[in-house]
C-alpha cells in the first residue's frame, strides 16, 4: 500500500536522509553502525552496498529500522556479487530476489514495491527506489564495447564484478540493465503522478559526467548506464540519490541537485572522523 501523502507529523516534521556503501562485512563499520543515534521518525536511503551477505544485510535491517521510521532499499553490485550458502552458489536475478524478500519481511521498500510518497518538507514527492545495473557504456567514445575491458586493464583496473556479479539467467550483465532499465523507465512513465516530483535513488550515477574518480577513471565503465542520462528531467527529479563512488558530494545538473552519499571503506572514513553518523546525507528536512 502506498504511504500517505497528507502530512501526519503536525509540526514535528520528519526528515529525509540517505546513506550507502555500508560495506559491513568490515568490523569497523559495523561497529560504527551500531552508534548511530535514535532519528525517531526520519526515513532512511539505503542506496546500495549495504553487506555483502544476505543475513548480514537482514541484521542491517533490523538494526536500521529501530532508529528510522522507514527504510528505502537498493541493492548495489556488492550485494549481487555470488554467495555460498547450505543450498549452493546464491547469485544473478536468483540473489537479487532472494534480497527482496529479506526486505520485504521487515517492512523494507525494494525497487519491487509501490513507489512511496514523501509527505514532509518539500512533498509530496515519489520516492523511486531503482534497480539499474551497468552496461559499460560509461566509456570514452573512441573505445569500442569489445575492447572496454582491454582499455581499463592498461591502467591496471578491473572490478571484481567480472568473476562476482553473475548476470544468470541474463547472458551478460548489459542484457539485464537492459531489461531493467526498460521495466524502470516503462513503471515511471505510468505511475509518476501527472505535476508530481520525484527523488529518484539509484546506487549507481545516471550520469556518467558524475563518475568523479581522479584516481582511477578508467573504472567508469562499471559505474551505470548513459540510458538514464537525462531522467532527471525526464521524471521531475527534485533529487537524485546515488553511491557507489565513494567520494561523497553534491553535484548540479540542469538546476537537479544529486547527492554521491557513501560511507565507503574505514580508510577512507576513519582518517576524517566521519562515520555512520556525520555520512548521513540530508536529502529533504
Amino acid at each position: 500500500m502506498r504511504l500517505q501523502v497528507a502530512n501526519e507529523y503536525g509540526d514535528c516534521a520528519p526528515r529525509l536522509w540517505a546513506i550507502s556503501d555500508l560495506h559491513l562485512s568490515l568490523s569497523a563499520n559495523s561497529e560504527a553502525l551500531e552508534r548511530l543515534h535514535d532519528h525517531g521518525d526520519d526515513w532512511l536511503i539505503l542506496a546500495g552496498d549495504v553487506a555483502e551477505r544476505p543475513d548480514d544485510l537482514a541484521r542491517a535491517f533490523d538494526s536500521l529500522s529501530r532508529r528510522f521510521k522507514h527504510l528505502i532499499w537498493v541493492p548495489g553490485n556488492h550485494e549481487l556479487w555470488t554467495t555460498n550458502t547450505p543450498d549452493g552458489p546464491l547469485g544473478g536475478e536468483a540473489k537479487y530476489r532472494a534480497l527482496v524478500d529479506i526486505a520485504r519481511a521487515r517492512g523494507v521498500v525494494t525497487p519491487e514495491d509501490e513507489y512511496p510518497v514523501w509527505p514532509g518538507p518539500g512533498g509530496p514527492l515519489l520516492l523511486v527506489p531503482m534497480f539499474l545495473g551497468y552496461d559499460y557504456s560509461f566509456r570514452p567514445d573512441d573505445v569500442p564495447l569489445d575492447r572496454v575491458l582491454d582499455w581499463a586493464w592498461e591502467k591496471r583496473l578491473r572490478s571484481a564484478d567480472e568473476r562476482r556479479l553473475s548476470p544468470a539467467p541474463y547472458p551478460t550483465r548489459q542484457d539485464w540493465c537492459a531489461a531493467r532499465v526498460a521495466w524502470t523507465q516503462a513503471r515511471l512513465a505510468a505511475e509518476l503522478p501527472t505535476g508530481m516530483g520525484s527523488v529518484l535513488i539509484n546506487h549507481y550515477p545516471l550520469r556518467a559526467d558524475l563518475v568523479t574518480l581522479r584516481r582511477i577513471p578508467r573504472f567508469s565503465p562499471w559505474c551505470g548506464t548513459v540510458a538514464t542520462t537525462d531522467w532527471h528531467l525526464r521524471f521531475r527529479a527534485a533529487a537524485c540519490i546515488h553511491g557507489h563512488l565513494h567520494v561523497p558530494g553534491t553535484h548540479w545538473r540542469d538546476g537537479v541537485r544529486f547527492e554521491e552519499v557513501s560511507l565507503g571503506y574505514p580508510r577512507q572514513w576513519q582518517p576524517h572522523g566521519r562515520g555512520p553518523d556525520r555520512a548521513l546525507r540530508l536529502v529533504l528536512g
